[in-house]
C-alpha cells in the first residue's frame, strides 16, 4: 500500500490532495482515506491493483504546527483490513 501526499505540509485553509494505492493477489473489497475525522472510500469490485485519488479540505483556524493524521485503510476479498498511516503539518 501507498499514500502520495501532493504537498507535506498545508496551511490553513488549504486543500490536501494525493493518491492512494493497494494490492492484494485476493481482491481489494474496499479502501478507505482519512483525515483526521473526514474519511472517504472507494469500492475496489475485487480488483488486485485499486488506485483512488483524494482531496480533503484543511479547515480555517487551525495553528501553525498542527499535524493532521492521514490513514490509508484497505480490505481485501477475505475481509482482513490493513493500515497505513501518514502526517501532514499546518505552516504559517
Amino acid at each position: 500500500m501507498s499514500i502520495i501526499l501532493n504537498q507535506p505540509l498545508v496551511t490553513s485553509p488549504d486543500t490536501l490532495t494525493g493518491s492512494v494505492r493497494a494490492e492484494d493477489r485476493d481482491g481489494i473489497d474496499s479502501i478507505w482515506v482519512s483525515l483526521d475525522t473526514e474519511r472517504a472510500g472507494e469500492d475496489g469490485f475485487f480488483e488486485t491493483v485499486v488506485v483512488a485519488t483524494f482531496r480533503f479540505t484543511i479547515p480555517p483556524g487551525l495553528p501553525p504546527t498542527t499535524v493532521l493524521p492521514v490513514r490509508l485503510e484497505a480490505r481485501d476479498n477475505a475481509g482482513f483490513i490493513s493500515t497505513l498511516d501518514t502526517l501532514v503539518t499546518v505552516v504559517p
